[in-house]
């Protein structure tokens, strides 16, 4: 069977009540799909009228007013607030593989008023009530997502003919109060989440949510082996004098016990500062080998700039005391030493393999944003280089 992109979308509302992360969980647990790519989008008047004008159509397999409900909710909902002109948050999501488009509709679900339980998305997060007269109370779809191959085709071009304009790292969508200072920081849902179709990258960022702070960006990245050296630079030195005491400790002990006697703590000293950089500069390939797939060793330089093999999710998060917020729900480095209800007690497993990162200060956010590029647009990549243009 060949291959096939398949969409969906989650609605404002979704996003605006944290569902996010059960939702991609879901996609990704029960497809067993290829994440492709991910953008977050601030659609425009135009985007909309245009997705809109798509929905009702005779190979949908919906009833014909379950289509025209979903495309009024579509021009009602993902349009720019009437009262102030501003934009609304939406994420699309590309999934990859076999018979694509069925698989994902299985999980998304149809709309009707017969919800049998929580087997679908749409079970789960989604609302459809009617009053006695049968006229719709109550409507929200929570995802919106193509019924067949054909129509996924025509409705990702268009939203990746808009993926410029209109999407990307998104600017002056969450109103603050007067006087609020927002900020933004970086998360990185590391690569041992993607080792094979699990909803541990939703789950992670379920965690995330009870911050209450605000998805703006979020890009599928394959981090390569010069942004790997760079965003993890300031952890190099450290790691060469940080590791001297354990590595000079160790290697007495070893020594000793080779060779049947004891040495002189001045020697363990020595043994540490000698051992000590070239430790850490191993320990830091190692870094840099877990999050791009390559040590710099492995490769020649030229090949450094090239995606690495290995996938993670960045996320721009934004909202008052974004960077405190984040480390809170996140933990200590260590997972061992993590508390209760944190990310890294929860998903992490050594220092290295501890589930995300986020940034350590608003410095280090603009530094790991600028490394990671998450206004890249890479969702417009993927359906181009699928299709064979737009």
């Amino acid at each position: 069977m060949p291959q096939e992109l398949a969409y969906v979308i989650i609605t404002p509302y979704s996003l605006h009540k944290s569902r996010t992360g059960g939702i991609l969980s879901r996609l990704i647990a029960r497809t067993g799909l290829e994440l492709a790519a991910v953008r977050m989008f601030a659609p425009s008047a135009e985007l909309v009228k245009e997705y809109a004008d798509t929905i009702v159509s005779a190979n949908d397999p919906q009833d014909r007013k379950i289509q025209e409900l979903i495309c009024n909710y579509i021009l009602q909902n993902l349009s720019p607030d009437p009262r102030t002109g501003r934009r609304r948050r939406v994420m699309v999501l590309i999934f990859k593989g076999e018979d694509a488009v069925r698989k994902t509709r299985s999980v998304v679900g149809s709309i009707s008023l017969d919800r049998r339980g929580g087997e679908t998305i749409r079970d789960t997060y989604g609302d459809l009530i009617m009053d006695d007269n049968g006229q719709v109370r109550y409507f929200e779809p929570a995802v919106l997502a193509a019924p067949t191959s054909e129509e996924a085709v025509q409705k990702l071009k268009l939203w990746a003919r808009y993926s410029d304009s209109d999407g990307g790292v998104l600017e002056n969508v969450i109103q603050y109060q007067p006087g609020e200072k927002p900020q933004r920081t970086l998360v990185l849902i590391k690569p041992e989440n993607f080792r094979f179709p699990s909803g541990r990258p939703g789950n992670v960022i379920d965690f995330f949510s009870r911050t209450g702070l605000f998805i703006v960006g979020i890009k599928l990245h394959r981090m390569s082996v010069a942004q790997a050296l760079e965003f993890y630079g300031p952890v190099r030195e450290v790691l060469r004098t940080k590791l001297k005491d354990m590595v000079g400790n160790k290697a007495r002990t070893t020594l000793e016990k080779e060779f049947g006697f004891k040495l002189a703590p001045e020697t363990e000293k020595q043994l540490g500062d000698i051992l000590g950089p070239p430790f850490g500069d191993n320990q830091f390939e190692n870094i840099v080998k877990f999050m791009s797939g390559y040590a710099p060793s492995e490769l020649p330089q030229s090949d450094w700039q090239k995606p690495g093999t290995e996938r993670c999710i960045a996320l721009i998060y934004e909202g008052i005391e974004a960077v405190r917020k984040i480390r809170d729900v996140l933990g200590p480095t260590d997972p061992s030493k993590a508390p209760p209800g944190s990310i890294r007690r929860e998903f992490g497993q050594t220092v290295m393999v501890n589930a995300a990162h986020a940034s350590d200060s608003e410095e280090n956010a603009r530094r790991e944003m600028g490394i990671v590029n998450v206004g890249e647009n890479l969702f417009r990549k993927v359906v181009e280089e699928f299709y064979g243009g737009l």
